[in-house]
C-alpha cells in the first residue's frame, strides 16, 4: 500500500510503561457513549409519558444527540491534534457528566432537547480523542491492532449493555437515572487519566479554521435532517432546501479545506485507497445496521411481549461476537488479509440479516440469538480492521482528524439507516387495516397501537394488535432484506477497494 507514515523514531519505539492503564480509560470513555447512544430508546416510552412531547419533539429528542455530534467529530477531532487530545478528552468528559445532570432534569421537552444537543457537543470530543491517544501511545503494530480490537469491543459491548443497563434502571427508577449513570464513569475517567494518559498534539498544527467548522455543522446536519425528514414525510420544500444547503456547504468546506496549508481535514487522506475503503465500509455497513437493531428492539418488546431488561439481554449475543472478534481482528488479518477479513465480516453480517427476513410474531429465540451472534462477529472483525486502516494511513499528528473521519461515517451511517429503512419499516406498517374505530394514531407507530389498543374493547384491542404487529414484522422483514443487500454489496465493494491493503507490522 501507499503508506503516510513516518519513520518511527528511537524514542516511539520503545513500548510505553503504564499504556495498558491508560487504555483502560480510552476504553470507559468509549463505552459511555456507546452506552449513551443506545440508552435512550428504551427511556422514551416514559419521557413522553412525563414531559407530553409533540410526536415532532420527540423525534428531536432522539435525533439532536447524532446530528451535533456527526457535525462536530471532524472539527473536534482537528482541534484535539491542536490543543492536546488528552487535555480535550478531559474537558469533555467533564462536561460529559455535567450535561447529563441537566438531562436528566429536564422539565421540559425543549429543555431535553437543548440538553441532548448539548450532551452531543460534549460527545463529539471524546471518539476522536480517544482513537487519536490509541496511535500515540501503542507505536508497535501489532500492539496497537490489540488495542484497536479492545477499543472497537468496548463499543460494541456499550452498545448491548445500555439497553441491560437502561431496562434495569427504568424498571426501578425513573427515566433520568439512565442519565445519571454517567457521574461516577466519567469521575473515574477524568481521575485516572489525568495521572496516566499521556498528551500529544500536532508539533505544527496551524490556526483553526473556524469557517471550516461551522462548513462542516452546517453541511453534515443539513444533509442528514433532509434525508430523515424526506424519508419521514416525503419531499416537501423544506427538507429539500436543507439539502440543499448542507450539500452546498459540503462543497464550499471541502474547496476549502484544499486551499488552506494547514486544513481541519487533510482531503488528500482520501487519495489512499485502505483509507477510503475503509470509511466507506463503516458508513454503509452501519447504514445496513443501524435501522434494523434499532426496530429490533420494538419487536422484541412490541411484538413479543418481552420486558425492557430482558430485551436488553436478548439483544446481547451481538456484543458477546463482537467482542470476540474485535479481539483477534488484528492477527486474523495479519495472518491472512485485510480484505478477506473485512469483506468476510460484512458478509457474514449480510447472511445473518437475509435469515432475520424469516422473522414473524412467533419466532424463537434460537434463530434471532444466532443471527444477532453472527452480526456480531461480523462487525467486531470488520470494524476492527478497518479502524486499524484508518489509523495506520496516516501521520500520527494527523491521528484525531483522521479518527473523526472514521467516526463521522459511523454517526452518518447510523443517521441514514435509521431514516431509510426506517421509513421502510413504517411504510409498510402503515398500510395495516385495523377494526372499525382504530384511531389515527394507531397507524403512526406500533407503540401508538398498544396505546390506542388499551383503551378499545377486547375483542377490537385484540384484532387491532394483531393487525399492527403483522404489519410492522412484514416491514421489518423487508427492511432487514434490504439492509442484507447493502451489506453484501459493501462486502464486494470492499474487496475490491481494500486490494493489496496491509496491516503495518513494524513500529
Amino acid at each position: 500500500m501507499t503508506s503516510t507514515l513516518q519513520p518511527a523514531t528511537a524514542t516511539e519505539a520503545v513500548k510505553r510503561p503504564g499504556r495498558w492503564l491508560a487504555l483502560s480509560v480510552l476504553v470507559l470513555a468509549v463505552l459511555l457513549v456507546a452506552v449513551d447512544a443506545t440508552v435512550l430508546g428504551l427511556a422514551t416510552p416514559y419521557i413522553s409519558e412525563d414531559l407530553e412531547p409533540t410526536g415532532t419533539q420527540l423525534l428531536w429528542i432522539g435525533d439532536v444527540y447524532s446530528f451535533v455530534i456527526a457535525g462536530l467529530l471532524v472539527s473536534m477531532g482537528s482541534l484535539g491534534d491542536r490543543i492536546g487530545r488528552k487535555r480535550i478528552l478531559l474537558l469533555g468528559a467533564t462536561a460529559f457528566g455535567a450535561i447529563s445532570i441537566l438531562n436528566a432534569y429536564a422539565t421540559t421537552p425543549e429543555l431535553l432537547i437543548l440538553a441532548r444537543a448539548l450532551l452531543g457537543v460534549a460527545g463529539a470530543t471524546l471518539m476522536p480523542a480517544t482513537l487519536a491517544l490509541i496511535r500515540n501511545i501503542f507505536h508497535d503494530p501489532r500492539e496497537r491492532s490489540l488495542a484497536v480490537g479492545i477499543w472497537g469491543a468496548a463499543a460494541s459491548a456499550g452498545t448491548a449493555i445500555g439497553p441491560i443497563v437502561g431496562g434495569f434502571l427504568l424498571e426501578h427508577f425513573w427515566w433520568g437515572s439512565v442519565f445519571l449513570i454517567n457521574l461516577p464513569v466519567m469521575a473515574v475517567l477524568v481521575v485516572v487519566g489525568i495521572r496516566f494518559l499521556p498528551e500529544s498534539r500536532n508539533p505544527n498544527p496551524g490556526p483553526w479554521d473556524m469557517a471550516g467548522v461551522a462548513l462542516s455543522l452546517v453541511g453534515v446536519i443539513g444533509v442528514v435532517y433532509a434525508v430523515k425528514e424526506t424519508a419521514a414525510h416525503g419531499i416537501t420544500w423544506e427538507p429539500v432546501a436543507a439539502g440543499v444547503l448542507g450539500a452546498a456547504a459540503l462543497y464550499a468546506f471541502v474547496r476549502r479545506q484544499l486551499t488552506l496549508p494547514a486544513p481541519l481535514l487533510d482531503m488528500r487522506l482520501f487519495r489512499n485507497h485502505g483509507f477510503s475503503g475503509a470509511v466507506l465500509a463503516d458508513l454503509l455497513t452501519i447504514l445496513g445496521l443501524s435501522g434494523l437493531v434499532f426496530f429490533l428492539s420494538q419487536y422484541l418488546q412490541l411484538v413479543q411481549g418481552r420486558g425492557p431488561l430482558e430485551a436488553g439481554l436478548a439483544e446481547l449475543p451481538a456484543a458477546v461476537g463482537a467482542v470476540a472478534a474485535g479481539l483477534v481482528a488484528g492477527t486474523v488479518a495479519r495472518r491472512y488479509s485485510v480484505r478477506a477479513v473485512v469483506s468476510g465480516g460484512l458478509a457474514a453480517i449480510g447472511v445473518a440479516l437475509a435469515a432475520l427476513t424469516l422473522l414473524d410474531q412467533s419466532t424463537g429465540y434460537p434463530l434471532l440469538g444466532a443471527a444477532l451472534l453472527v452480526v456480531g462477529v461480523g462487525a467486531g472483525f470488520s470494524f476492527t480492521v478497518t479502524a486499524d486502516v484508518i489509523l495506520s494511513s496516516v501521520p500520527k499528528d494527523q491521528a484525531g482528524s483522521a479518527s473523526a473521519v472514521s467516526e463521522t461515517a459511523y454517526e452518518l451511517g447510523a443517521a441514514l439507516g435509521i431514516a431509510v429503512l426506517g421509513s421502510i419499516v413504517t411504510g409498510v406498517y402503515r398500510g395495516f387495516t385495523g377494526p372499525t374505530g382504530t384511531p389515527a394514531e394507531a397507524h403512526e407507530s406500533l407503540g401508538g397501537a398498544v396505546e390506542a389498543a388499551s383503551g378499545m374493547p377486547t375483542v377490537a384491542a385484540q384484532d387491532l394488535l394483531s393487525a399492527a404487529r403483522e404489519a410492522f414484522v412484514d416491514g421489518l422483514s423487508l427492511a432487514a432484506a434490504v439492509g442484507a443487500v447493502v451489506l453484501l454489496a459493501t462486502a464486494l465493494a470492499a474487496w475490491f477497494m481494500l486490494r493489496n491493503q496491509r496491516l503495518d507490522s513494524r513500529p
